[in-house]
């Protein structure tokens, strides 16, 4: 069975949809979340679920106490749902093509150093985009510029807010991530 790890810096409704996916499954398991932010949701949702979790802070990405930490788990894919800080190059050359992120848009559009959440609804409501989706990509030193492993798309023409758009990814997100992340490790 495949260990998945994942990483959330927020409310985790997306880690807790991968966690479900995964309840009943023999391909793998979520065996632990980490997050750098003690007040997250994502921690109580990932305990309700009597997942283990682990917080840390910014420092302890960069120092190695993650690194060591994800050696202890021995993850076979780590999985980027939400996380919100540059991940270490120390972790992404200990794990080559083992972590993904899934990105609110279409990329190479909308991504990169602070384009996440609300602020990419609002800049492609802003341009007036027809559609908008969901990336799903390897992660590598540079934001959101991993090669992209799944895309889909939404016609977002009839949103008037960045809310509205939200909503419509959000369900790309929850319909997709958990299936492409048992592929991966289906190949795995």
């Amino acid at each position: 069975m495949k260990r998945i790890v994942i990483f959330a810096s927020g409310s985790g409704s997306n880690a807790e949809n991968i966690i479900l996916h995964f309840k009943n499954k023999s391909q793998g398991n979520v065996i632990a979340v980490l997050s750098n932010n003690l007040h997250a949701k994502v921690l109580d949702r990932a305990k309700n679920h009597d997942i283990p979790v682990v917080v840390f802070n910014k420092t302890e990405l960069s120092d190695g106490t993650v690194l060591e930490k994800l050696n202890e788990l021995q993850p076979d894919l780590i999985v980027l749902a939400g996380f919100l800080l540059m991940f270490p190059a120390a972790i992404i050359a200990q794990y080559p093509d083992k972590i993904i992120n899934v990105h609110p848009a279409l990329l190479p559009k909308y991504g990169g150093k602070g384009m996440y959440g609300m602020k990419v609804h609002q800049a492609v409501l802003e341009n007036k985009e027809k559609e908008t989706g969901i990336s799903i990509h390897y992660v590598n030193e540079h934001y959101d510029e991993g090669a992209i492993i799944f895309q889909s798309t939404v016609n977002v023409e009839d949103c008037t807010t960045p809310e509205e758009i939200a909503a419509k990814v959000h369900e790309l997100e929850h319909r997709h991530f958990p299936e492409v992340i048992e592929k991966l490790i289906s190949q795995k």
